[in-house]
């Protein structure tokens, strides 16, 4: 759909749920201040919503509601990936004691699909649903190293590349780089570009020519993935991973 078919009272309304995610939730005349829009005409939306059941309505605060709990579920079923990948993602965990994840690309972000904490994993900011900037992740940059080249530099050139650390890659020529080298070797790697102290090994989950499906990846601390384990052990984990997966897919 172009912009020009849009339906404007659709778009706030999505506007407004997604403020909502993002402050937690919040009452009529906050959003009212948000959007510069009249407090009957929020509120309009917000029954709306009620009604149907996607937020809920707590001491004058608005959240959203669970339903969106069943559509979510049922949207990462549908994911093959998701389907074959999510064991491996356990045993990952497990075998690597840390964070492991799984991922994919959707509308030139990333998305966790399903993630896995192993015994010494360390709590982060990720969770099923959470978008991310694909060039300051390791799980990012194993998609965009493998997707067609006239799309991968068409969602560079439409990113401004933010700085998240001093590590963050943020010059396109230096990204795309990097990614030849993803592709050279066979997985990506985080060196501390997203979150300060966190490095990150990705494999990408590949389909065939030109297909990439998503990534797998295992996530933690500098100072428990040492050199050693970050340039050779979990990199042969990750791509063991994203091989077991490859083939459940494709047979």
């Amino acid at each position: 759909m172009t912009a020009n078919n849009t339906v404007g009272a659709s778009e706030r309304t999505l506007r407004i749920l997604e403020c909502l995610e993002e402050n937690g939730g919040m009452g009529v005349s906050e959003l009212a201040a948000e959007f510069d829009l009249p407090k009957s005409t929020v509120h309009n939306h917000l029954d709306t919503l009620r009604r149907n059941e996607y937020v809920v309505k707590r001491d004058g605060i608005y959240k959203l509601g669970l339903r969106f709990l069943k559509l979510g579920a049922h949207a990462r079923t549908r994911k093959q990936v998701y389907e074959e990948g999510k064991a491996e993602v356990n045993e990952l965990a497990q075998k690597t004691g840390a964070l492991a994840n799984l991922a994919v690309e959707e509308y030139r972000e990333g998305v966790y699909l399903y993630l896995a904490q192993g015994d010494q994993a360390v709590e982060l900011d990720t969770y099923a649903g959470m978008r991310f900037s694909l060039h300051c992740t390791a799980l990012g940059k194993a998609i965009l190293a493998h997707l067609p080249e006239e799309r991968r530099r068409n969602i560079i050139a439409s990113h401004d590349l933010p700085r998240c650390t001093p590590n963050t890659i943020t010059d396109a020529e230096e990204l795309t780089e990097e990614l030849a080298t993803v592709r050279d070797q066979g997985f990506a790697q985080d060196r501390a570009e997203r979150l300060e102290g966190l490095r990150c090994v990705a494999a990408p989950i590949q389909g065939g020519t030109d297909s990439i499906l998503g990534a797998i990846s295992v996530s933690a601390p500098t100072s428990r993935m040492k050199d050693e384990q970050f340039n050779d052990k979990i990199p042969e984990e990750v791509l063991d991973a994203a091989n077991v997966i490859e083939l459940n897919i494709k047979f």
